[in-house]
């Protein structure tokens, strides 16, 4: 795995929404926030990968690189000159004598995935490919091997008629294949044998990049090792950069040169591989190395299993969204209304007398129950152990008056990524202290 200078990928602030639409008339009445604000850069010839939890928004990043979802915010620039770089760096500092807009529209409407079109957009689909986690699905059940692995060569007008055969032979022969296999349906070959289809189909056109969803998550682990040592061995041969996204750590481990863990949309820990598996930083880069079994003997994390459910990305917590889950919370970390209701719903003699929950904002909401009991029964919850520490510290006002019960809570920013001693960058209040 090279560490080339040029940058192939700037992923800058992409945030990602899907609206929630309710009624005959489909209104907008949410937003889940499946990417929030994520930022990494792939060099020519590198691997990143992207990992987390399940729903944690690794795919939506790689169809968003892939331009098959159009980005609620930020930018994608795809091979970026390093002179264009640092004027976008300039920029983000906010130097306005040294960067017009002018500069950065130019940039944009040269480099900027969303915006870049005509032959610029067509160098763009042809030097970034993807390989989807389900290769039977993403190959057509009713196209011989030859038309799906030729159709790329056909799209782009890349060589004469006659070579595309020749062509498509020699691409089956670098993924293991061959002429033979050139007239079956995906549906006669094995799990590997279509994801190698998959491979040969995305190196069609030669790209630059491709990114690679959970490549191997379905196969047998005696096939998976056959995909990785091929993956690897095309990219020794092409100097292929990879987004690498995946939930098993020991493959990253051996496939990756940087990392980059998501949770709940954002950025929580980014940084070289061996910096991170040596001295992760953050408390769910380490439950996630507790979690995975391969790893216990080669890994210390010091952290236990993660318990509980992620939130719910429509309502991301405020401040760090792992503190819900987080066995090193901290007040810091940022508190608000919504932690009441999680840390107590298994109360339900609270909650089945509720009426009404008046809330202006995250941090502040006025309950209204049915009978003072309730409300009684609310204020005594809040002071228990059902509430941590951590929690009661950032607790601003607790009132109880009749059947209302008014709770607030001292605001908290979002935790932003913080520079390691480890060289790696962590979203953790911890880090500063």
């Amino acid at each position: 795995m090279s560490s080339a200078d040029k940058t192939i990928l700037s992923v800058k602030n992409v945030k990602k929404h899907f609206p929630i639409k309710e009624g005959v008339f489909q209104k907008v009445v949410g937003q889940v926030h499946a990417v929030d604000g994520v930022n990494f850069d792939i060099k020519e010839g590198e691997t990143v990968g992207l990992v987390g939890e399940s729903g944690c928004g690794k795919t939506t990043i790689g169809r968003c690189v892939a331009g098959l979802e159009a980005l609620t915010e930020g930018n994608i620039y795809f091979d970026l000159p390093s002179d264009k770089i640092a004027l976008l760096e300039d920029s983000e500092k906010q130097d306005d004598k040294k960067v017009s807009a002018e500069q950065i529209e130019e940039i944009g409407n040269s480099y900027d995935i969303g915006k870049i079109e005509g032959d610029l957009f067509n160098h763009y689909r042809r030097n970034c490919q993807m390989v989807f986690q389900d290769s039977f699905a993403s190959l057509s059940p009713r196209q011989l091997v030859s038309d799906i692995v030729s159709r790329p060569l056909r799209v782009h007008n890349v060589c004469p008629e006659n070579e595309v055969i020749p062509r498509t032979i020699n691409l089956l022969e670098q993924v293991g294949l061959g002429a033979q296999h050139l007239y079956r349906f995906p549906h006669q070959f094995s799990g590997g044998q279509r994801q190698r289809i998959s491979i040969a189909r995305a190196l069609a056109l030669d790209p630059k990049l491709i990114v690679l969803d959970e490549p191997t998550s379905a196969l047998d682990v005696s096939v998976q090792a056959q995909i990785l040592n091929l993956l690897h061995d095309l990219q020794k041969k092409r100097g292929l950069a990879y987004l690498f996204i995946t939930h098993n750590l020991s493959v990253i481990r051996h496939m990756a040169d940087k990392i980059v863990v998501m949770y709940l949309g954002k950025v929580v820990e980014a940084g070289n591989t061996e910096d991170i598996f040596a001295n992760p930083q953050h408390p769910y880069t380490k439950a996630l190395l507790a979690a995975s079994p391969d790893l216990q003997s080669e890994v210390t994390s010091g952290m236990a299993a993660l318990d509980g459910a992620i939130p719910d990305p429509a309502r991301p917590p405020q401040g760090c969204s792992f503190r819900t889950r987080c066995p090193v919370a901290q007040p810091e970390c940022g508190w608000e209304v919504d932690d009441v209701v999680r840390r107590l719903e298994h109360k339900d003699s609270i909650f089945n007398f509720l009426k009404e929950v008046d809330q202006s904002d995250a941090f502040n909401a006025k309950f209204t129950f049915e009978t003072e009991a309730a409300a009684n029964q609310l204020m005594a919850a809040m002071k228990s152990d059902d509430i941590p520490d951590a929690m009661k510290k950032m607790v601003s006002k607790l009132n109880c008056d009749a059947e209302h019960v008014t709770v607030s809570f001292k605001p908290a920013k979002t935790v932003p990524l913080i520079a390691c001693g480890n060289g790696s960058s962590a979203r953790c209040v911890l880090v500063n202290k």
